[in-house]
């Protein structure tokens, strides 16, 4: 029957099988990342946002969940006007350059 709905499968995540490898890398490199609160004041002032999508509350997010955040961070233009907004002062940008390494390899240790 159709009864003009359509239920989705669930969208949870197993927090036992994420793989947080890159988010502890970058953690133990910049361990500014862990005081992020996930406010979105970045986000909301991104030259890129609003046309790639690109936000380092999503970045952030995704690694923390085990997501892949390659494309995204392609996007980045390292204006620093996510810096200049941090309530809690993180060097955003410094977390974009540093995670862009890790990704191409440098540092891996």
């Amino acid at each position: 029957m159709d009864f003009g709905f359509v239920l989705n499968p669930s969208s949870t995540v197993d927090l036992g099988k994420v793989d947080t490898t890159l988010y502890d890398r970058l953690a133990r490199r910049c361990p500014d990342v862990k005081t992020c609160m996930a406010c979105g004041s970045c986000s909301a002032t991104c030259s890129a946002a609003q046309y790639s999508g690109m936000s380092v509350r999503k970045v952030l997010l995704g690694l923390q969940r085990g997501n892949d955040v390659s494309a995204m961070l392609s996007n980045c233009m390292l204006c620093g006007k996510c810096t200049m907004v941090c309530p809690r002062g993180i060097n955003t940008r410094n977390l974009i350059l540093t995670l862009c390494r890790i990704h191409d390899g440098e540092g891996s240790k």
